[in-house]
């Protein structure tokens, strides 16, 4: 009876090393490769679901995202409002600006997956166990310019196939005409594509957010393994 009860022992003890040796493994630190494949899958989700929900119909203008007026430029809707012909000239104006940052955001996600690819290891560490906002400001730092520079002539093109440059131009010529106000006349264009590309990456640092903070979010073994060494 003793022997059997010591063989059941080691048995147990045999059972709870072998479990402790497979728990160990599953939750050991990932490898540099896993975290920079981890990392690069991450990124990839925020960026799809931030250029997809974006550069669909209203994504800007129904979302908090919408760009609205410069300040300056709401000094020439306001006294226009009174003028025949642009009572609604701010919505009209908004409306178009918003549909110019929605097709110029189809062209964000070829530029975001060149960054990603050229990711190294130490970025990618550096990342991991960075701040929680590191992966959105790689990204920023890496596309900001090459963004602005897909986005702005795609904006200028879509104002002006939505006649909103020569709109705008037509409302600052009726504003000049008003007396004593003073001249304005803003780059729409500029200021349209820089509002784009915030609401952008507020969009990706989100999703960025989300994976860090929330396990659920995490939806393949990679990332609970990588994520877990954050955890950690």
């Amino acid at each position: 009876m003793i022997r059997i009860l010591l063989l059941s022992l080691l048995i147990s003890f045999a059972s709870c090393d072998v479990l402790k040796e497979v728990q160990n493994s599953v939750m050991s630190d990932p490898s540099n490769e896993e975290i920079i494949a981890g990392l690069k899958e991450a990124l990839s989700i925020g960026i799809s679901k931030g250029s997809d929900l974006l550069s669909k119909e209203d994504g800007y203008y129904k979302s908090i995202y919408k760009i609205l007026l410069p300040e300056e430029a709401r000094k020439v809707t306001d006294k226009l409002k009174v003028v025949p012909g642009f009572t609604n000239v701010e919505e009209e104006i908004v409306k178009r600006l918003n549909r110019a940052a929605e097709d110029a955001a189809k062209s964000a996600k070829p530029i975001f997956v060149d960054a990603i690819k050229k990711m190294t290891i130490n970025d990618a560490i550096n990342i991991l166990m960075g701040q929680p906002d590191a992966a959105t400001r790689y990204l920023e730092n890496s596309t900001y310019d090459g963004l602005y520079t897909a986005f702005q002539p795609k904006i200028v093109e879509s104002l002006n196939q939505l006649n909103a440059l020569e709109y705008w131009e037509k409302a600052v010529t009726a504003y000049n005409k008003i007396p004593f106000v003073d001249k304005v006349n803003p780059k729409l264009d500029d200021y349209v594509a820089r509002q784009a590309l915030d609401g952008l990456f507020d969009m990706v640092e989100k999703e960025e957010a989300a994976i860090r903070q929330d396990p659920s979010k995490r939806v393949s073994a990679l990332l609970k393994k990588v994520f877990a060494k954050q955890d950690s």
